[in-house]
């Protein structure tokens, strides 16, 4: 047999595994689609509670005797009827009306449809030869996004993973046009300025944990993060931030940012985003709008006004996984004047050389800290033509109505302590607090929270308020109904009894 036959056999016996435009692979593609179309459907018909409450180890058990590998392979509905149990039922499954833990948003049924095509298309969104039309629908979808935040022409933004690396490219690009300005310095070129350990960031104390790890990770270090007060609603207090910079400028230090939260994690708060951007102007500030969560009351009808002064941002930095319904991860970083981009560009031969620019060639990879990436443009563009800006409004109003609605329901109840009488957005925190209790009250939130887990009543999260545990409930899904709410609350109730009546630790 030659060679050439060799090769020929060889990849005749490839052809099912991958799709191309020969039958075996048309018919391969089609049948497997079925296959996990069906084991889904399957999965979800049987699934009634959010979660199967199975405790880590068995689960990590579980997993390890999947964990195995043949040389020859298996069919692939095999492998699903394998996986059923250890992954499929042992997943939280997020779209259930009880799971309400964090931002942790249900998909919209056109953005799981669009993770397919992307998956299938594999567009790698660097450069044009790899992305060709894919390019043109995010350039698209950020013109798009621009013209609804109200961002100026000038303005340019790039599709990210989300809020971490959003955030980070906002202060990147933050200290570079500093150093720039400050003292002719190009930190792509020449590294940290001499007097880089001066530089300092100012945001609330309620800010995003990545506003640190950027700095860390930027050379700043987290000494550079500078957190100011907030209110009694959790907005960042506007006299602290005047007199904090009078004190760094005092001290010699430069401050060069200012980030704004536009939908804090727990509260949902959402810092005075106008006044924010004035004292910015006045004091020579980067003003980046940390909006990841609070990003999408742009397409609310009732609430899209608490984002005044979200144009005047630099930057800002918008999550499609949370309010938007998207898979994870879709996210976008938005810059107002496009020349900052100047900062992350890089050229490479093999990639995209500066004759493509000359030649009007648009590689995405000069606007990015990543090289290959996903379009996930492409799930946010099939999710606002399916669904439509009129019914997203509409579901994102519902939630917000429902945590109205969820807070005055637990301000009638005299075992609850509620933190957010009047919520900001769609989030409430409270806690389990008896007036007779005498068990020890951190010990007992956080056993509820794992209780509920545990036992599939509902998937709600923990965390610290004051240096108390409080339980949270993020209600993001729009299918979350006031009987939801009412049946979890007689669950907490429940569980509580049990608990205090189990012997807790005793105060």
């Amino acid at each position: 047999m030659t060679t050439s036959m060799m090769l020929k056999d060889k990849k005749t016996a490839f052809d099912s595994f991958f799709l191309h435009q020969g039958k075996e692979g048309l018919t391969a593609f089609e049948k497997g689609l079925e296959q996990v179309s069906r084991k889904l459907k399957e999965v979800y018909a049987d699934t009634e509670r959010p979660f199967i409450g199975k405790p880590p180890a068995s689960i990590e058990k579980e997993i390890a005797g999947i964990m195995n590998f043949s040389a020859d392979g298996r069919p692939i509905q095999e492998v699903l009827d394998e996986l059923d149990g250890p992954i499929l039922k042992n997943s939280l499954h997020i779209s259930h009306e009880k799971s309400m833990a964090h931002l942790h948003c249900p998909p919209l049924l056109p953005g799981i449809i669009g993770e397919c095509i992307i998956g299938t298309l594999n567009q790698s969104m660097d450069s044009w030869d790899q992305s060709t039309a894919a390019t043109y629908v995010e350039e698209g979808m950020v013109k798009w996004l621009k013209e609804t935040a109200g961002y100026p022409e000038t303005s340019d933004g790039v599709f990210t993973s989300g809020g971490t690396q959003s955030n980070y490219m906002g202060l990147l690009l933050a200290r570079d046009s500093f150093c720039h300005i400050q003292w002719n310095h190009n930190v792509q070129k020449q590294g940290l300025p001499a007097d880089f350990h001066r530089l300092r960031i100012l945001c609330s104390e309620e800010a995003h944990f990545t506003v640190k790890k950027s700095a860390s990770q930027l050379g700043l270090g987290e000494q550079a993060v500078i957190r100011v007060k907030t209110d009694e609603h959790h907005r960042m207090c506007l006299n602290d931030v005047q007199s904090t910079l009078d004190r760094l400028k005092e001290d010699g230090m430069l401050p060069f940012a200012l980030v704004a939260t536009c939908g804090t994690t727990d509260f949902g708060s959402i810092d005075p985003l106008p006044e924010l951007a004035s004292i910015s102007k006045e004091n020579g500030l980067w003003f980046h709008v940390d909006a990841a969560f609070g990003g999408g009351l742009l397409l609310s009808h009732s609430h899209s006004n608490k984002l005044e002064g979200l144009e005047k941002a630099d930057s800002m930095t918008i999550d499609f996984h949370k309010l938007f319904y998207q898979p994870v991860s879709c996210g976008a970083f938005m810059v107002k004047d496009r020349r900052h981009f100047r900062c992350l560009s890089h050229h490479a031969d093999y990639l995209n050389p500066v004759k493509d620019e000359d030649d009007g060639i648009v590689n995405l990879v000069t606007k990015s800290t990543s090289t290959t990436r996903r379009f996930d443009a492409l799930k946010l563009y099939l999710s606002l033509k399916t669904v439509g800006t009129e019914t997203f409004g509409n579901m994102i109003d519902h939630t917000i109505e429902l945590a109205r609605y969820t807070a005055e329901y637990l301000t009638g109840l005299e075992t609850i302590e509620l933190k957010n009488i009047h919520p900001e957005i769609n989030t409430i925190i409270f806690r389990y607090q008896p007036s007779d209790c005498s068990t020890d009250l951190d010990e007992l939130n956080r056993a509820i929270q794992q209780s509920l887990l545990h036992e599939g009543k509902g998937v709600i999260a923990k965390t610290t308020v004051d240096g108390s545990t409080f339980l949270k409930l993020t209600l993001l899904n729009p299918r979350t109904s006031e009987k939801d709410i009412h049946e979890l609350m007689d669950e907490i109730e429940k569980t509580a009894t049990q608990l205090m009546n189990g012997g807790l630790a005793r105060v």
